[in-house]
C-alpha cells in the first residue's frame, strides 16, 4: 500500500472549495480532510490549489509536433512523446488525440500519414511506462473525403478509440463559411493564386453535394454498437443540430454560431467550447466568441483544439469573470468527464482516480506547479 498526504491545499471540489488535505492511497483519493495534515511526510502545498486533473476531450496538438515546420516532419513516435509530454506539463492528465481521418487539404496529405502513425504509436505507448498521461482517440472524421470510409473502418473497434466528430471544413459551411476570409487565409498561408483557391473551393464543394450524405450514413451505421460518444462539429444552423439530434448525436463541438449551439442545449445535447477562443478574447476564424456561449449558458467543456495550455488558463479567467472557481475548473475536468463517459475521474472525491493538479496563481495567471495521475507524479 502507498499512501501521498497533499497538506495545507485550497482544494478545489465540485460545488465548493475547502482549505484542507487530500490522502492518496493506492492510485485513488482515499480521504479528504479540512485543515492542514498533521501526518508525518505529508507533502504542504503552501495554500496552492489543488484541483482535478485536466481532460481535453479534443487536442490536435499531435499535428504541431509532427510538423514543426513546414516540410520537416520528426520521427512520429518522438513526436507523440513531446507531446505527450507537453500536454501533462499544461496539467492534462487524460487527452483524446484528435486525429484527422480523410484530408480536404490538396497540400496537406501527410495528415493522413499523422493519423495512421499516431494510432500505430498510440497502441505501442498504452501501457508502457513512457506516457505521462492517459490518452483516447479522438476520430475527426471528414464526412466529404474521398477516402474517409477507408480511413476509418480499421480503427472503428480500437480499444482507445472512444470518441469520433463527424466534421466538414468545406470552404463555405462551417467554421470556413466567410469564404472571402478563406480566401485571404490561403494565400497568405500556401502563396496560392486566387484562381487556384477558387478552382479548390469548386472541387470541395462538388466533392461535398456528391459524398457528405453517403459517407455520414455508412459512418453512423459503422460506428453503431461500438462504445464511443458521438460528436458534431462547426454547427452553423439549427436544422445542422436538429439532423444531428435525430441520428443520435450527443455532443455539438465547437458550434460557430449562438443560435446553433442554444438549439443544441434546447435538445439536451452537451456543447463543447474552445479554450483558445477564452484566452484570446474571440474566434481566430470570426465565429462566435466562446464567452458569449458560456453566458448564454450554452457550453458545459472547453477542449483546448490547438493550444494545451489554454485550458488551465481559461478555466481561470471563466472563474474570475463572475462563474466561481468550482464552476470554471469544471469546464475542464467534470464537464468533459461526464461528456465521455469517464465516471472514474473528473472530481476530487473519494475512491475516484488520483489525477490531480496544482496549481500557483501570481498576477492573474495560473501555473501548474505538480501533475500526479493516479496518485503518481508525472509532471
Amino acid at each position: 500500500m502507498t499512501e501521498t498526504i497533499l497538506s495545507n491545499a485550497l482544494v478545489v471540489l465540485e460545488d465548493r472549495t475547502l482549505a484542507g488535505s487530500v490522502l492518496i492511497r493506492d492510485g485513488l483519493i482515499a480521504d479528504i480532510t479540512e485543515g492542514p495534515s498533521g501526518l508525518a511526510g505529508a507533502e504542504d502545498c503552501a495554500g496552492d490549489i489543488l484541483m482535478p486533473g485536466i481532460i481535453d476531450l479534443h487536442t490536435d496538438n499531435l499535428e504541431r509536433q509532427v510538423m514543426p515546420r513546414p516540410g520537416a516532419r520528426w520521427p512520429s513516435r518522438s513526436a507523440f512523446l513531446a507531446h505527450d509530454g507537453q500536454c501533462a506539463a499544461a496539467g492534462v492528465t487524460t487527452v483524446f488525440d484528435a486525429l484527422c481521418v480523410g484530408n480536404l487539404n490538396f497540400d496537406n496529405e501527410d495528415r493522413i500519414r499523422t493519423f495512421q502513425d499516431g494510432v500505430d504509436d498510440l497502441t505501442a505507448l498504452t501501457g508502457s511506462s513512457l506516457l505521462r498521461a492517459d490518452h483516447f482517440l479522438h476520430l475527426r472524421c471528414e464526412l466529404p473525403a474521398e477516402n474517409m470510409l477507408a480511413l476509418v473502418e480499421p480503427v472503428i473497434a480500437h480499444p482507445l478509440a472512444r470518441m469520433a466528430s463527424l466534421m466538414d471544413h468545406t470552404p463555405g459551411v462551417g467554421q470556413y463559411a466567410d469564404l472571402a476570409r478563406f480566401r485571404a487565409r490561403k494565400s497568405v498561408s500556401g502563396g496560392t493564386s486566387l484562381a487556384a483557391i477558387d478552382s479548390e473551393i469548386d472541387i470541395l464543394q462538388a466533392n461535398r453535394a456528391r459524398l457528405r450524405g453517403p459517407n455520414r450514413r455508412a459512418l453512423l451505421d459503422m460506428v453503431a454498437g461500438h462504445p464511443m460518444v458521438l460528436a458534431s462539429h462547426d454547427d452553423e444552423t439549427v436544422e445542422e443540430v436538429e439532423e444531428n439530434h435525430a441520428a443520435g448525436i450527443a455532443i455539438s463541438e465547437f458550434p460557430v454560431r449562438l443560435g446553433a449551439a442554444k438549439r443544441a442545449k434546447a435538445l439536451g445535447m452537451t456543447v463543447i467550447a474552445g479554450a483558445p477562443n477564452i484566452v484570446r478574447g474571440g474566434s481566430h476564424s470570426g465565429n462566435v466568441a466562446a464567452s458569449d456561449l458560456l453566458a448564454a449558458g450554452a457550453a458545459d467543456a472547453l477542449a483546448s483544439d490547438y493550444v494545451p495550455p489554454a485550458l488551465l488558463e481559461a478555466a481561470f479567467i471563466v472563474a474570475d469573470s463572475g462563474l466561481g472557481l468550482p464552476a470554471g475548473i469544471a469546464l475542464v475536468t467534470a464537464g468533459p468527464a461526464r461528456m465521455a463517459g469517464l465516471t472514474d475521474r473528473g472530481r476530487i472525491a473519494p475512491g475516484l482516480r488520483a489525477d490531480l493538479l496544482r496549481v500557483r496563481r501570481s498576477g492573474g495567471l495560473a501555473s501548474p506547479v505538480a501533475v500526479w495521475r493516479q496518485g503518481l507524479r508525472v509532471a
